[in-house]
C-alpha cells in the first residue's frame, strides 16, 4: 500500500497540468457531501437517505470587500481561513440535517457549539498540548531551540495519527471518499476534461491545494516561527502558541499559493510532497455516485458565477 501511496503522490505532483484558470476553484467534503467553492459563491450538495441529491447555492459574503487591506498577502490567509471555517460550518450544518430523518436534525446554533468545541479541543491538543509537554523536558533537553523543534515533530507525528486512527471509522471513510471525489472533479476541470464520473474518475485523489496540505504546512511553519522564541512562562508560554494560529495560518496560506502557481518548480514540489503523502489517509477513492454529488456541487457554482459574469458584462460584448 505505501508502495502505491508513494507512485499516486508523484503522479499528482508531476501530472502535466493546462494553463491556470481565471479562479483556483477549492472544496471541502462533508457528511454524505460535497462543498465547492468560486471566487463569489458556493454550493453543496449532498446524498439523501432515499438516493435523491439535496442541492443549494449561496454569495460569498466576505469582509475583504469593505476592508480590501485584508486581500493582500499575510493578511488574505487569515481571512482565508475566517472564511472558510464559516462557509464549512453552513455545509456541514446543511449536509448533516439533509442526510440525517428530520426528527435527528441539528439547528445551526447546535452545530456552532460542536464546530466551536472542536477548534477549542484542536488547539488544546494539538497546539497547547504539545507546548506544556515539552515544558515539562527542559531539564532532560536543555537547548530551547531543540525542544521547539521535538515539539513540533512531535506535534506532527500526532496530527498524523490521529488521522490515521479516525480514517479506520467507516463513516469518516466516506468523507474521506468524498474529500476524494472533490479532488478529482477539480482536477478534471483544470485539464478543460468531462465533467462526467467515467473521466473524472482517472485522476488523482491527491491535490496540491488542499487543506491538509494547508493543515500540514502550518504544523511545519509552527515549528520555524516558534522554535527561535525559547520556552517563557508557562501562561506566556500557551498563549503564544493561540496568538501564533492566525499568524502562521496567513504564511502557510501564501506557501500553498506559491506550491499552486510554481507547481512545475522540483523546488515546490519536494516541499508539497509531504502534504500530498498526508492525502493518501484523508482522500479514498470514491465510487460514481459520489463523484456524481461533487459534479453537481461544482457544476452549481459554475453556473452561479457564469450568471454573474454575464450580468455585468456590458450589453453588446
Amino acid at each position: 500500500m505505501g508502495g502505491e501511496a508513494s507512485r499516486e503522490g508523484r503522479r499528482a505532483a508531476r501530472e502535466d497540468e493546462p494553463l491556470p484558470k481565471d479562479h483556483l476553484y477549492g472544496g471541502q467534503a462533508v457528511i454524505e457531501g460535497v462543498m465547492m467553492r468560486g471566487r463569489d459563491h458556493w454550493a453543496v450538495a449532498v446524498r439523501r437517505a432515499d438516493s435523491s441529491v439535496h442541492l443549494e447555492s449561496h454569495e460569498v459574503n466576505t469582509i475583504g470587500r469593505r476592508f480590501p487591506f485584508l486581500r493582500k498577502p499575510g493578511f488574505r490567509g487569515v481571512l482565508a481561513l475566517g472564511q472558510a471555517l464559516s462557509i464549512g460550518l453552513r455545509a456541514l450544518t446543511i449536509s448533516a440535517n439533509q442526510s440525517q430523518p428530520e426528527e435527528e436534525r441539528l439547528t445551526r446554533r447546535q452545530m456552532a457549539f460542536s464546530m466551536t468545541l472542536a477548534l477549542v479541543i484542536f488547539i488544546a491538543v494539538f497546539m497547547v498540548g504539545p507546548a506544556v509537554l515539552f515544558r515539562f523536558a527542559r531539564h532532560g533537553v536543555h537547548s530551547s531551540v531543540l525542544r521547539n523543534v521535538l515539539e513540533g515533530l512531535f506535534r506532527v507525528a500526532l496530527f498524523v495519527g490521529y488521522l490515521a486512527l479516525i480514517g479506520r471509522m467507516k463513516d469518516v471513510r466516506r468523507v474521506f471518499q468524498y474529500h476524494g471525489a472533490e479532488h478529482k472533479t477539480i482536477a478534471a476541470y483544470e485539464h478543460d476534461d468531462r465533467l462526467e464520473p467515467e473521466a473524472i474518475d482517472r485522476y488523482s485523489t491527491l491535490h496540491v491545494r488542499c487543506g491538509t496540505n494547508f493543515l500540514f504546512i502550518v504544523l511545519i511553519l509552527t515549528i520555524l516561527v516558534l522554535a527561535p522564541f525559547g520556552y517563557p512562562g508557562l501562561g506566556w508560554l500557551i498563549l503564544s502558541r493561540v496568538i501564533a494560529v492566525p499568524v502562521i495560518a496567513g504564511l502557510a496560506y501564501e506557501v500553498l499559493r506559491l506550491g499552486a502557481r510554481f507547481h512545475r518548480s522540483a523546488v515546490m514540489r519536494v516541499l508539497m510532497a509531504p502534504g500530498l503523502w498526508l492525502q493518501t489517509i484523508t482522500t479514498k477513492p470514491p465510487d460514481h455516485d459520489q463523484i456524481e454529488v461533487a459534479v453537481a456541487s461544482f457544476k452549481e457554482v459554475l453556473r452561479r458565477e457564469t450568471e454573474v459574469g454575464a450580468a455585468q458584462r456590458p450589453a453588446g460584448s
